[in-house]
């Protein structure tokens, strides 16, 4: 349903098709639970457990549905714009907005924060130049998925090593070997595909003039992104950092955007000018900021945000979670890892079936977590069972699991990073050059046996009495 979803309303998909297909799938799912003796009862409590794992996801998505309206209110996102077109070069745009992505991700450990902070500056920018948004996208989640794959603060990665019972130092050294190729030549791509048909300089100027007529533009306007970075490197959670900041950027709107304030508010004639302003900046946060620049790129670039932006992609969060409960619930998914596992004849047939059990999990669960955590606690007995570490099993659950999640639009990171970027995902997952090569690298060193790390000796067996 979901593949005739897509084909029937292409990258439109994800706006209602998607989700039915998900909720007439799950009831199919509770009917195959009723077959072998699930109540319906029991599939219910697997759906609403299905959605809570996406509760958290939820309300970072809405809260940066929120940053992002106050941020160009404020002007910090027209900042951004401004500024990295006089930085950033045309012809190296593609691999610098990986690079930089990269950059940040790996000291602050959250691919989500950088694309809903740097990724909506660069989107920005890409679209001054006129440059492809899709590739612009590739790059944006190449980069911050390369970062958050190698940071010790990513939670991806903690789990991934925890699942598999090896130390998180050890888990994150081993992945070099896969991680640091991949983003080479994702690197290597994005360079040799860089465009020369940019803006010309005059258009450029023209479109910094209409920021600057907008906006009082400043540097200090970029405070807010340099506190949400701060936050999130401190360890402050993802959800109350985003909201802090949003606030902030309220205040800065306040404080340096007096005029596109009250413009917003629609400045009826009875309220008072500290009314206008409170009223401005409260649209922004639920409903987004809308530009009226006479300015056509302009407009569009700034006509976005708000918490009521991301309620469609809640909406498919929600069912596809739901689905991915009820699957887990009735034994589905379950069965199908073990039907996985019983074609698997070689060391790589082993590290294949993982990375396509992770992909499958990613497609069927809709949550990156789940496609970790399970893969993981299924095949963690049979690495060892084949004399391999369980580090070569925590590498390729980040390799596969983490990696292609973002590749799929009704997974809560394909979704996100639809929402946030605003390029479809099956749009921009051609252009994910990293999230694509970095599996198929997984597969070929199980292959060859290329830095495939045996069983350290004296490691203990599982007992296998039983068998």
């Amino acid at each position: 349903m979901l593949a005739t979803s897509v084909y029937l309303f292409g990258a439109d998909s994800s706006y209602g098709a998607n989700q039915i297909a998900l909720i007439v799938a799950s009831c199919a799912a509770a009917l195959v639970g009723r077959y072998v003796g699930v109540s319906w009862q029991e599939a219910q409590n697997g759906i609403v457990d299905g959605i809570a794992v996406g509760l958290a996801p939820i309300l970072i998505l809405l809260s940066v549905g929120m940053l992002i309206g106050t941020w160009i209110l404020c002007g910090t996102v027209p900042a951004m714009i401004y500024y990295g077109v006089e930085v950033l070069n045309p012809s190296v745009f593609y691999a610098a907005s990986a690079a930089i992505c990269a950059i940040v991700a790996i000291s602050i450990g959250s691919s989500w924060t950088v694309a809903g902070t740097l990724g909506i500056g660069l989107m920005g920018i890409s679209a001054s130049f006129q440059l492809s948004p899709a590739i612009t996208a590739g790059a944006i989640i190449s980069g911050a998925y390369f970062g958050d794959k190698l940071s010790p603060m990513s939670d991806t990665t903690n789990l991934a090593a925890a699942v598999s019972s090896v130390d998180l130092f050890d888990h994150i050294r081993h992945m070099l070997w896969t991680t640091i190729p991949s983003f080479g030549l994702a690197l290597v791509i994005f360079s040799v595909i860089g465009s020369s048909e940019a803006a010309a300089p005059h258009e450029i100027d023209e479109l910094q003039k209409a920021l600057s007529t907008e906006f009082n533009i400043g540097i200090y306007l970029l405070l807010p992104l340099l506190l949400m970075l701060f936050l999130v490197y401190k360890h402050f959670s993802a959800y109350p950092s985003i909201v802090i900041s949003a606030l902030v950027g309220a205040v800065f709107a306040v404080v340096f955007q007096p005029g596109s304030v009250i413009k917003l508010a629609g400045s009826p004639d009875d309220m008072g000018t500290a009314s206008l302003l409170l009223k401005g900046v409260w649209i922004s946060l639920f409903d987004g900021y809308t530009s009226n620049s006479g300015n056509g790129l302009l407009d569009t670039l700034l006509s976005k945000g708000g918490m009521s932006s991301m309620l469609n992609t809640v909406w498919l969060i929600i069912c596809a979670l739901g689905f991915g409960g009820v699957l887990e619930r009735t034994g589905v998914l379950n069965f199908l890892l073990r039907l996985a596992l019983s074609g698997v004849k070689s060391i790589g047939s082993l590290i294949a079936v993982t990375v396509l059990t992770c992909f499958g999990t990613n497609v069927l669960a809709a949550d990156q977590f789940i496609s970790i955590a399970l893969p993981g606690r299924m095949y963690k007995d049979e690495y060892q069972r084949r004399g391999l570490s369980r580090l070569n099993l925590s590498r390729t659950l980040e390799d596969s699991g983490t990696l292609t999640s973002v590749l799929i639009p009704w997974n809560t990171c394909g979704a996100y990073m639809s929402a946030t970027l605003g390029v479809a995902t099956l749009t921009y997952a051609p252009f994910a050059f990293f999230n694509l090569l970095c599996p198929l690298i997984a597969m070929f060193y199980g292959y060859t046996q290329f830095v495939i790390k045996p069983l350290e000796s004296g490691a203990e067996f599982p007992s296998l009495a039983a068998e």
